[in-house]
């Protein structure tokens, strides 16, 4: 559903900037013509520019290191192409092109849970790399887009049963974002999930809430909101040291979860992205190797939690 919409808004926006700049040009304006075009087709790189901004306002006290601004452009501009990658071509155009891996005895595997009006087709070129090296994965879709957050709990409950039964290994567990709190929220409601986990990895993900979600007023977005009663009703349900099985990724340049401290985890093992922007840090080469190091055979690895 996610990717139809998404295709549907380039059309809309490509017809748009066409019809301004031909209409424009017509009336011997096409200076002007060509700078609405270009508005209506890059103009979220703005929008980007406008979160960098509160971001670096509300980061007041955390612990964190303010970003200098040099880093700031840096992932702004990192952010812009990782935007144009994933909401302009992988999730409205390719996000079947990469298959799932099926699963192999004695292979563990992996479970991607994208974020929020995201889809399968965010995880590309991790599902690529699944694919070269063998690596079982499934990605799911968080359908419906706008749903509450335990709505999503089915579909995480049958990805890892698949890879469970084909592996015959309880899976890794990728988050980005959103996903890493419906990874949190199945976990507190799965019986035995414990030990049908191997490790949680999360990705920028709001587990304190974000100041942003107080922009949106979807059912998601409340229940990411700082101090929700949903986030507090799931920290309630998690027995002590679940936070322990945890890494989680945060950064001083997350433009969507902020303060930085929003994204990481009391307890888990954090570990602070520089420079590097929301979507740009679910592949950035420190969670590359974090994820391939749960993934290596038992003596080769930590061990399992």
């Amino acid at each position: 559903m996610l990717a139809r919409l998404q295709r549907r808004l380039i059309l809309l926006l490509a017809v748009a900037a066409l019809g301004a700049f031909a209409a424009l040009t017509a009336a011997g304006r096409p200076g002007l013509g060509l700078a609405v075009a270009l508005l209506l087709l890059f103009g979220f790189a703005l929008v980007l520019a406008v979160e960098f901004v509160l971001m670096a306002w509300v980061h007041g006290d955390d612990p964190a290191p303010r970003a200098t601004p040099a880093e700031l452009l840096r992932a702004w501009a990192g952010e812009c192409l990782q935007n144009l990658r994933v909401f302009g071509w992988r999730q409205p155009f390719r996000s079947r092109a990469v298959p799932d891996v099926p699963g192999r005895p004695g292979v563990r595997g992996i479970v991607f849970v994208h974020g929020y009006v995201c889809n399968r087709g965010l995880w590309t070129p991790w599902l690529a790399r699944c694919a070269a090296r063998g690596t079982p994965c499934v990605a799911v879709d968080l359908e419906p887009v706008f749903a509450p957050l335990d709505a999503y709990l089915p579909t995480v409950e049958a990805a890892v049963v698949r890879l469970e039964r084909e592996t015959g290994l309880a899976p890794l567990l990728v988050g980005h974002s959103m996903g890493g709190l419906v990874v949190r929220a199945w976990l507190a409601a799965a019986k035995g999930a414990d030990a049908r986990v191997h490790r949680v990895v999360t990705i920028g993900t709001p587990h304190r809430g974000t100041w942003l979600a107080r922009l949106s007023d979807t059912v998601n977005s409340l229940h990411m909101r700082q101090t929700s009663a949903w986030l507090q009703a799931l920290a309630a349900r998690e027995p002590a040291g679940r936070a322990a099985r945890f890494t989680c990724f945060y950064g001083h340049a997350d433009n969507i979860v902020f303060p930085p401290r929003s994204a990481w985890l009391p307890g888990s093992d954090a570990h602070h992205l520089r420079a590097t922007a929301h979507v740009a840090m679910a592949f950035h080469p420190a969670v590359f190797s974090e994820v391939e190091r749960w993934l290596a055979p038992a003596g080769a690895s930590a061990a399992e939690g």
